[in-house]
C-alpha cells in the first residue's frame, strides 16, 4: 500500500512569538513537525509494517523545511517530497499535495487534524475534494483490512465508527498512534534516503494575511474580599459585564 503523509512545520510551543510589520518573525524560532502530523506518520508506519508498502512524507515549503522532512525520514518514512513554494494558503497547499497524490497513485493520504499554529483543519478535506475520494476528519483510530478502512471518531457523549474503502484521505488526532522518537540508526539512514524537490503546480492562493496582531495584555487581577460577595457581583455585572 502506498501512503502519503502530509507534514508541516510549526513553531515549537515554547517559542516566543513576535511579528515584524505584517509578517511573522521567524528569527530565532525553533520549528518542529506539527504534532498531529507526527501521529499520522506513526500510524502510516505501523500500517506499512503490518501490511507492507511504502510511506512518503510530503511538505510544501522552502529549503528551511527540509530539516523536519529529514526528521520524518529518520522516524521511518521511506522517502520525502518537498514542493518548492511558500505554504501561505490552505487551498494552495492542498492543490500541491493533491497533484502529487494523483500523479503517483497513493491509496491512503494522512494528515494531522490541524496545524497547531493556524488551527485551520482545512487541508485534508480540500485534498479529498480535489482527488474526489472520501474524507474522514479527526480520526482517533484507523484500521485497514484489504480495501476496507474502519475509523473511529470521538464525538460528544460517545464514539462514532465509520467504514470506507480505499483510496481515502483521513486526518489524525490523539489516540491514533503514539509518536516515535528517531533512533540513531534512523537518523543515520535518513541522510541517504531520497528527498525529491518539485516545482509547484499551477494553483491560485485564495487567501492572504493582511496583518498580525498580538492579543491585548491581560488586565491586572482585582482581589475581592471573601466576605464581600456583593462587591463581586457588582464588578461582574458593571465592570466585567459577564452577568
Amino acid at each position: 500500500m502506498k501512503i502519503l503523509v502530509c507534514i508541516t512545520q510549526v513553531p515549537d510551543t515554547t517559542t516566543r512569538i513576535s511579528f515584524t510589520g505584517n509578517a511573522f518573525n521567524a528569527a530565532g524560532v525553533q520549528f518542529i513537525i506539527n504534532p498531529y502530523d507526527e501521529i499520522a506518520l506513526t500510524r502510516a508506519l505501523e500500517l506499512k509494517e503490518t501490511l507492507g508498502g511504502s510511506v512518503t512524507a510530503i511538505t510544501v515549503g522552502k529549503p528551511d523545511t527540509e530539516a523536519n522532512l529529514r526528521k520524518a525520514l529518520a522516524i521511518g518514512a521511506d522517502d520525502a517530497i518537498r514542493v518548492n513554494a511558500d505554504a501561505t494558503d490552505a487551498y494552495f497547499v492542498a492543490a500541491q499535495i493533491a497533484d502529487v497524490a494523483k500523479k503517483n497513485g497513493y491509496e491512503l493520504v494522512l494528515a494531522g487534524k490541524e496545524s497547531i499554529d493556524y488551527n485551520g483543519s482545512e487541508v485534508g478535506s480540500m485534498i479529498a475534494a480535489m482527488l474526489d475520494v472520501p474524507f474522514v476528519g479527526m480520526a482517533s483510530r484507523l484500521v485497514v483490512e484489504g480495501e476496507k478502512v474502519t475509523l473511529d471518531r470521538e464525538i460528544e457523549g460517545g464514539k462514532e465508527i465509520l467504514e470506507s474503502t480505499l483510496p481515502l484521505v483521513a486526518s489524525a488526532q490523539k489516540g491514533m498512534a503514539e509518536p516515535r522518537i528517531p533512533n540513531m540508526r534512523g537518523i543515520m539512514s535518513a541522510r541517504t534516503k531520497p528527498l525529491q524537490v518539485l516545482e509547484p503546480a499551477a494553483a491560485d492562493a485564495l487567501t492572504a494575511v493582511i496583518s498580525y496582531e498580538m492579543p491585548p495584555a491581560k488586565a491586572a487581577c482585582k482581589m475581592v474580599p471573601a466576605d464581600n460577595p456583593a462587591l463581586l457581583i457588582e464588578l461582574l455585572h458593571n465592570e466585567a459585564k459577564v452577568i
